[in-house]
């Protein structure tokens, strides 16, 4: 059995990121988007994440990256400089195999370690699988917002579980 290995993402992990990202745009609610990004804005939201001092991390099994994650601003405003929002996509093929868990502990400490105070996730109500994976790592459901997206000709209902950070940042 091949070793886990998370490690800091580069642009050369653009394609596999891509590729990852848009199985989950294309064939589930993970993602509330209408189609497939390109890989010119992969590369851009990598570097964009970077800029910002923000961890894009990625998940190998030998060479193959078999999943992604990362943290951004919660919301734009400077009243929330201490809140991020996290993403975590697996590989369809390796799903329930601890590589989201692995991704999401690694978040957890590098966002502990650039001092923020809570990590935000919003997740489909009806994934079940990343509701459970977030629950089994601290987080709690603070707010369950009815029919606020749409995909697939239906309305979607929105989950937000949030982790307060060890952090020693003071308000």
């Amino acid at each position: 059995m091949m070793p886990l290995i998370v490690r800091d993402a580069t642009l050369e992990d653009a394609a596999d990121i891509l590729a990852i990202y848009n199985f989950a745009a294309i064939n589930t609610t993970a993602v509330w988007t209408d189609g497939p990004a390109d890989l010119d804005s992969r590369r851009d939201w990598i570097r964009a994440r970077q800029q910002a001092g923000y961890p894009v991390l990625v998940a190998m099994k030998g060479r193959d990256v078999v999943g992604f994650a990362s943290f951004g601003d919660f919301r734009p405003f400077p009243g929330y400089r201490h809140t991020v929002e996290n993403s975590v996509y697996v590989d369809e093929r390796h799903h329930r195999a601890g590589i989201g868990r692995s991704l999401v502990a690694a978040l957890i400490e590098r966002a502990t370690s650039l001092n923020k105070h809570a990590m935000i996730a919003g997740i489909d109500a009806a994934n079940a699988g990343s509701i459970g994976l977030h629950a089994s790592l601290g987080f709690i459901e603070v707010a369950r917002m009815p029919e606020v997206g749409c995909k697939f000709g239906r309305w979607l209902d929105l989950v937000f579980m949030q982790k307060q950070l060890a952090s020693n940042v003071k308000p």
